[in-house]
């Protein structure tokens, strides 16, 4: 079935269950075979979801920033086996942080350097601020204090979080957290430009990309989707103001690589089909062939497979930034070997899969964001209505 009918119908059913609206775009070869747009941008205000329609990418934003530094790395600029403290020096000199049985905690110094590879892979030992970890905690305190400083830049944050003790001897397990943040900073060292301008420069201006950013211009704020929650009555009601939308105003300094643009299913599918058609958009040569073959490369040894082992990513491992498909019968799913993407926490999701020169991309904007219940249904509709 090529008609994608189920796909309408799924999209409607998931409006009347879980969430208000959303956007969905599937391309194959350069051109949009779907494109949908059920429900409300925002249900109390009677907003209807469209092309237009802005959401928050959350994690979604790592895709972007990690092709970018590969686009550093295929031009020279740094090899993943480098030392992290070559370009960032704060990086030197780390240490790792033991957590005895009896809860005692004490500090040793680390064996082995952090590398840039570390970083694209999640295994550099710098979590998320939001767990129960020693690290954890010590970052927790750091944002507060980044933030009591007031309006921190990139470079601030890193040579901050650098000064935390990490989780595990870098590449030895894998832990989802900020690599992807310093990675950002790492870019903006070697190429000597901001995150925000090398991402305009080398991606968004290539790709007409001109409804994502960090920063809101023009009526962007006015089209931003409202996030909702769960409400106390088993319903969900908007979440006002939205987690996050303040690093979007004009004038605020830091720009993140693990989270933090905006952008829409259409314009994000520019992005996603290049990578799909091998690193060509309308012609032009934006990555390397064989650099995405190697993002979409699993990166993680089978103890780190083990960690990485979210329902959502059942099959997947992890290659330099991105799952990636090892195993069709462990996903449960119809998909193909090698296909790619990631997703974010408010909804926002994109497969990318070379071999059939397809991609999806998926967007709502709720909290939890239920990605395995609708993600997964998403992926395995478009399969079934491929030629």
């Amino acid at each position: 079935m090529s008609t994608f009918q189920h796909l309408d119908k799924l999209l409607s059913e998931l409006v009347e269950k879980d969430i208000v609206g959303c956007g969905c775009v599937v391309a194959q070869r350069g051109h949009i075979l779907y494109e949908n747009y059920v429900g409300y941008a925002d249900r109390e205000r009677n907003l209807l979801m469209t092309e237009q329609s802005i959401h928050r990418l959350f994690s979604t934003t790592k895709v972007i920033v990690c092709t970018a530094a590969l686009l550093l790395f295929e031009r020279g600029y740094f090899l993943l086996n480098d030392r992290l403290d070559q370009y960032l020096p704060e990086f030197r000199d780390m240490t790792i942080a033991h957590t005895e049985s009896n809860g005692h905690v004490h500090l040793k110094p680390a064996q082995s350097p952090i590398l840039v590879k570390h970083l694209f892979t999640m295994t550099v030992g710098v979590p998320y601020p939001d767990g129960n970890s020693y690290t954890a905690k010590v970052l927790t305190r750091y944002m507060e204090e980044l933030k009591a400083e007031g309006n921190y830049t990139l470079e601030q944050f890193t040579k901050k979080i650098a000064q935390a003790p990490l989780l595990f001897e870098p590449g030895s397990n894998w832990a989802y957290g900020l690599g992807h943040d310093i990675l950002a900073r790492l870019i903006e060292v070697v190429s000597g430009k901001s995150i925000e301008q090398f991402l305009q420069d080398e991606l968004f201006q290539p790709l007409g990309m001109n409804e994502t950013g960090y920063t809101f211009s023009g009526d962007i704020e006015k089209r931003m989707v409202t996030l909702y929650i769960n409400d106390e009555q088993g319903g969900i009601k908007p979440l006002i103001p939205a987690l996050g939308d303040e690093t979007f105003q004009p004038g605020v300094a830091y720009r993140g690589g693990g989270l933090g643009l905006f952008s829409t299913p259409r314009d994000y599918t520019k992005f996603a089909q290049m990578l799909a058609n091998g690193g060509k958009h309308e012609g032009k040569r934006i990555i390397g062939r064989k650099t995405i073959d190697l993002m979409r490369a699993n990166q993680l040894n089978e103890r780190q497979l083990q960690q990485f082992n979210a329902p959502q990513v059942e099959g997947y491992g992890y290659g330099l930034g991105v799952r990636t498909l090892l195993d069709l019968g462990a996903s449960n799913g119809n998909g193909t070997v090698g296909e790619f993407g990631w997703s974010g926490m408010t909804g926002t999701y994109t497969l990318i899969d070379p071999a059939e020169q397809l991609s999806i991309v998926y967007m709502h904007q709720r909290l939890p964001s239920l990605e395995r219940e609708h993600h997964h249904r998403v992926r395995n509709t478009v399969y079934g209505c491929i030629e």
